[in-house]
């Protein structure tokens, strides 16, 4: 009898987000997606005929409490799948308690360096192959720009990235004039413009992150960098983003995502007014914060519970490996089996005074992530 209670009671997704500290304008538009979503799914009746209950975990951007709500969500709550996480670091952090401790699966929905390669993890976000690759060729033959400079936040993310702009820029006649590393809370980047200005960098290639990101945009702006014709370019940047810096700071920047609201699909149109509806004035639905990952990771897991038939969480997996969205922000979206990434549709954007115009549709990209076994 315990074990028809058990089967018929709440199935438990864990989600972790930064709802405070500096990521907050991000963690606050996951939490809101998390919940549309789940609340969604329980409108429809729920997942194999039983709700489905959200534990939401403020992860306040700091590591060590990510990794104590990861324990929280695995020991206390014993949730079947967790989901979150904005930076590498965060992922890391969530992963000891969760994967390596917890045996559970965990979906990742940030756009970030690639090469996490674990049976028990999924990426729903974008992946270097998927940015880099296809961005920097384009510009260079855009704008005809060759030296770029690497103005970098000092965590994985930034220096795996980092490696693979050097190598697509190098392979199309580029060069990488400087590289450099700064704790994420560093602000005084005087220094580091000085340099930019005197190497003739062309492309300002950026991975600082908030809180230095602010700073540094300051003063990259101030020494007259896209005055005298320098490009700005920075993969995540998305309209949360634009909405916290001065639109000076940030206008004519490149990134490159799976989604920005200007997309203009009847599906994603319909998806950002029901979340506009719900969250008016909230940080907005966007991509480079993770939303459009989240939302892509609940409905593909969602998808792989359904054709599991139940919470098995081997048999979730085999059916995750594969699973497929035909709607969704951005696009369709699929697992490439064996890879635990996102086969999706890519888009270069430029900030064009506050808003992101979509420059280049670049189609579906796969990952070109590890293969791996899925048990």
């Amino acid at each position: 009898m315990e074990g028809s209670t058990a089967s018929i009671g709440p199935i438990k997704v864990g989600v972790i987000t930064d709802q405070t500290g500096p990521l907050s304008f991000m963690g606050i538009a996951n939490a809101n997606v998390a919940k549309m979503v789940i609340d969604d799914i329980n409108a429809k009746g729920g997942l194999l005929g039983r709700q489905v209950d959200l534990y939401l975990e403020d992860s306040a951007t700091t590591d060590s409490v990510a990794e104590a709500a990861a324990t929280k969500l695995v020991e206390q709550d014993h949730v079947d799948v967790i989901f979150g996480g904005i930076y590498s670091s965060t992922r890391q952090a969530i992963k000891g308690p969760a994967v390596v401790d917890g045996k559970k699966l965990y979906i990742y929905p940030e756009q970030y360096e690639g090469q996490e390669c674990d049976p028990l993890i999924f990426c729903t976000g974008p992946v270097p192959a998927q940015q880099v690759e296809p961005l920097i060729p384009w510009l260079m033959q855009q704008t005809g720009a060759k030296k770029f400079y690497l103005p970098s936040a000092d965590y994985i993310w930034p220096h795996v990235l980092n490696e693979k702009v050097r190598e697509v820029a190098t392979t199309n006649g580029g060069a990488i004039v400087g590289e450099e590393y700064f704790p994420l809370d560093h602000t005084d980047y005087g220094e580091t413009v000085d340099r930019i200005t005197s190497s003739g960098a062309e492309v300002v290639f950026n991975t600082i992150v908030p809180p230095g990101l602010g700073p540094f945009l300051e003063q990259l702006y101030d020494s007259g960098f896209t005055k005298r014709g320098g490009y700005l370019v920075c993969t995540y940047f998305e309209e949360n983003i634009l909405d916290v810096l001065p639109t000076a700071h940030v206008d004519g920047l490149y990134s490159c995502l799976d989604y920005y609201q200007t997309v203009s699909d009847p599906f994603g149109k319909e998806l950002l007014a029901h979340y506009d509806e719900l969250y008016p004035g909230s940080p907005k639905f966007t991509g480079g914060s993770a939303c459009s990952g989240l939302y892509r990771g609940l409905k593909l897991w969602e998808a792989a519970v359904n054709e599991a038939g139940s919470l098995d969480q081997e048999d979730v997996i085999k059916a995750l490996d594969h699973a497929k969205i035909a709607e969704g922000p951005g696009g369709p979206a699929e697992m490439v089996p064996g890879q635990h990434h996102v086969r999706m549709n890519m888009y270069i954007a430029q900030a064009n005074h506050g808003t992101f115009k979509i420059v280049e549709s670049l189609g579906v990209i796969d990952p070109k992530e590890c293969m791996q076994g899925t048990s």
